[in-house]
């Protein structure tokens, strides 16, 4: 199993910048692929960006140009640099992982260990 540990989210004004940041720890062989995911009230969970160890990163529609998903292997980090917020991108910030590489969507069900989350909100 992987534990995770976000940091990073923060209240921002529209147009700022924030970088999360995802520590593993434990089994990281099994963290191959690592995803954000967001989800604010009332809404489904939803893919943000995914990057498996290939470095083939994926990202949705909603925050390409905007988002950056990059890992320090080294230091067993994942983050996420926001860019340009908008008030939609408020939400509670996830990272995920799993040891199947060879899918790595931005699918819920693609990951086994989840962080316990970081809030972004973005206000306009």
């Amino acid at each position: 199993q992987v534990q995770l540990v976000e940091s990073g989210g923060g209240s921002v004004q529209a147009g700022g910048s924030l970088r999360l940041s995802c520590v593993a720890s434990g089994s990281t062989a099994n963290s191959a692929c690592m995803g954000w995911f967001r989800q604010s009230p009332g809404k489904e969970r939803e893919g943000v960006a995914s990057i498996p160890s290939g470095g083939n990163a994926r990202y949705a529609d909603s925050v390409k140009g905007r988002f950056t998903i990059s890992k320090d292997n080294a230091k067993n980090t994942l983050y996420l640099q926001m860019n340009n917020l908008k008030p939609e991108d408020t939400a509670m910030y996830t990272c995920a992982a799993d040891r199947r590489d060879w899918l790595c969507r931005l699918k819920p069900y693609d990951y086994y260990d989840w962080g316990q989350g970081t809030q972004v909100t973005v206000s306009s």
